[in-house]
């Protein structure tokens, strides 16, 4: 149970590195219709004052919030983590129906983009690619109600009670594993 206040209203910008600029707007405007509304060029990071030229871009949904990569110049893109599973660390977006996950699967397979899915969630149906920096997106429509919705929410910590029990079960079975 939530007790502190949640002063999160939406999201800003999510950031990314991306090989090159001109190589990602063509794949988020042009392909995914996400309009460019903002680059900037820095030689030193804001935040640190570290020299470290860069171009960061942004790129706006329909309800206002960003996704932001930053060139760093250097003709180098994302690096997933190799112990992690491709399929682990993704982005997920909504679309505003199931009419428009199928017309966007459609025009990323027209550009040559594999795409896997559409996929059953049973709350949401959606679509996975990889955008051409490697980063894993999902664009996803909401198939269940609010009350539905509201009933996951309700039982999600005692959801989360399970993972206690699965992490002992799977260490248990790997402990086993290595005595053999």
């Amino acid at each position: 149970m939530r007790t502190t206040p949640n002063p999160v209203q939406s999201l800003h910008h999510f950031a990314y590195r991306c090989r090159n600029a001109e190589e990602t707007r063509h794949f988020y405007e042009d392909i995914l219709g996400m309009p460019l509304v903002h680059t900037v060029y820095h030689d030193h990071v804001p935040s640190t004052g570290e020299y470290h030229p860069y171009f960061h871009i942004f790129f706006r949904m329909q309800d206002g919030g960003c996704l932001a990569f930053f060139d760093l110049l250097d003709d180098t893109g994302y690096t997933p983590d190799p112990k992690t599973p491709a399929w682990v660390n993704h982005l997920a977006m909504n679309v505003a129906s199931r009419e428009d996950l199928s017309v966007a699967k459609a025009r990323l397979e027209a550009h040559g983009i594999e795409v896997l899915g559409i996929v059953d969630h049973k709350i949401f149906d959606s679509i996975y690619f990889f955008d051409p920096n490697g980063i894993r997106l999902e664009l996803a429509y909401q198939t269940a109600g609010a009350e539905k919705m509201a009933q996951l929410a309700a039982d999600a910590h005692a959801g989360l009670a399970l993972r206690d029990a699965k992490f002992a079960e799977r260490r248990a079975k790997l402990a086993g594993e290595a005595s053999l």
